[in-house]
């Protein structure tokens, strides 16, 4: 015997762990990104996101106050500037170590002077207040540039959120690339079910010349790249005049999603008890009274698990937007294409990235989370008797 009674065979222990496995590789970096989102620049560029509950170690390059609009005049020669090198900031933490050059980090302990040659020095307390003298020439210019050691502690904002919702500069363009996203998905995600559900039906309870060979030629489409077909596809949309717009990409998006569709639906209705059917046919029931008052509310599963693949697909799509939606004023750009656009304009604010990309999931997390159930029970359909 493989398994002795009241013990799990090693194929279940195995099983279980892989699916632990997946749970943590995708949940990782969506707790992550989530995280990151309400964190500040500085502090992803200076720790994970694992240690965001924990004080953090930075260096921060700060340059003292403007020499020639706050520096003192103390007499022969002689000249100061006075400040908090953390004003303006809005720093909380504990200063550890400075420097004046990068090449020596944490040479000076907070509080002592810095003696920057010819009588110039640099005070630097551990509140951040400083004290910079010098003759004429040393005090004027440029402000004098500081390397700052310091443990800030945790700190989580919100700001992130409303730059990127409710800021004047941005947050028109990710508003509009939500509406523009939405406008896309909900077509393209209808349309294929509704084309794919009579197809599905077609090939499965009904009898005609060839149905075994569109049978096989859906499942031979099911590992056709959809990059062999964008040109070709482009062309012909750019011929009718459709290329440009919501339809080119809803009729793209809809000619990828189908084969998939249909698949999974006929493998579903397939599975459906026989004597339903027949006993509608008796009745006199037309195939499509059968198919819509039957069928269909029997294969909602299936239904709503290809409309969550669907979803998800063309929520995340970036090429096919990027092929089927060509305009330059940006009045049909969508969210992956608005995040391509973040990341060469602000490419070093993290935390706008990160605060961006959570936006753009959350949508379709919502969706799966609440339709999870189906997508199962559609997925697992058919596959036992």
């Amino acid at each position: 015997m493989d398994a002795i009674a009241g013990r799990k065979p090693a194929v279940v222990w195995l099983l279980n762990i892989s699916v632990v496995a997946l749970v943590i590789l995708w949940l990782f970096p969506t707790l992550g990104l989530f995280i990151s989102s309400f964190r500040t620049g500085d502090q992803i560029t200076a720790s994970g996101w694992w240690s965001s509950l924990f004080p953090a170690e930075q260096t921060l390059q700060i340059r003292a106050a403007d020499p020639d609009d706050n520096r003192v005049d103390l007499g022969n020669g002689r000249f100061m500037v006075e400040g908090n090198i953390f004003d303006g900031t809005g720093f909380e933490g504990e200063m550890n170590a400075w420097a004046t050059s990068s090449r020596n980090l944490g040479a000076f302990a907070p509080g002592e002077t810095n003696d920057l040659g010819d009588g110039e020095t640099f005070t630097l307390n551990a509140d951040g207040t400083y004290v910079w003298e010098g003759d004429d020439d040393q005090i004027s210019g440029r402000a004098q540039r500081l390397f700052i050691e310091v443990v800030s502690p945790p700190e989580f904002t919100t700001a992130n959120y409303g730059f990127v919702l409710f800021d004047e500069d941005n947050s028109e363009g990710m508003a509009k690339a939500f509406f523009n996203t939405l406008t896309v998905v909900i077509p393209a995600t209808i349309i294929p079910i509704l084309i794919a559900a009579f197809a599905a039906y077609a090939l499965a309870w009904m009898d005609f010349p060839g149905r075994a060979i569109l049978i096989a030629v859906i499942v031979g489409l099911l590992v056709v790249p959809l990059q062999l077909a964008l040109i070709p596809l482009l062309t012909l949309h750019n011929a009718v005049g459709i290329g440009k717009g919501y339809l080119g990409v809803w009729l793209a998006h809809t000619g990828f999603g189908l084969p998939l569709a249909i698949y999974l639906l006929r493998n579903y209705m397939v599975g459906l008890p026989r004597d339903i059917i027949e006993n509608a046919k008796v009745d006199g029931a037309t195939d499509f009274q059968i198919f819509t008052k039957i069928i269909l509310p029997l294969s909602f599963p299936a239904l709503a698990s290809f409309a969550i693949f669907q979803f998800l697909w063309t929520w995340n799509d970036l090429l096919v937007a990027l092929v089927f939606l060509i305009d330059a004023s940006g009045q049909t750009t969508v969210m992956t294409k608005q995040i391509v656009e973040l990341l060469g304009t602000r490419g070093g604010d993290w935390e706008i990235l990160a605060t961006s990309a959570f936006v753009s999931i959350a949508v379709p997390l919502g969706v799966f989370f609440a339709m999870q159930k189906y997508l199962v029970r559609g997925l697992l359909a058919g596959s036992v008797k």
